[in-house]
């Protein structure tokens, strides 16, 4: 498992954060450690799943996502 700290830009309320949450649960090789407003914190399968795949996931729920430095 990978570990990674997403920046999640356009999340404003609980509704987001649980939006983003089960969006994540959801996806293939993903386990969810933490969601707050702007943020996300996840491990993740890298034969499972890829970076790329996870900030599309949050962005077919409407919100911006990319690695945090």
């Amino acid at each position: 498992m990978e570990h990674l700290h997403l920046t999640i830009e356009g999340m404003s309320c609980e509704h987001c954060i649980r939006a983003v949450r089960g969006r994540l649960e959801r996806t293939n090789g993903v386990r969810v450690e933490d969601v707050q407003i702007g943020s996300a914190t996840i491990d993740y399968d890298p034969s499972r799943t890829n970076v790329d795949d996870i900030e599309e996931a949050i962005a077919d729920e409407g919100y911006t996502a990319f690695v945090a430095d």
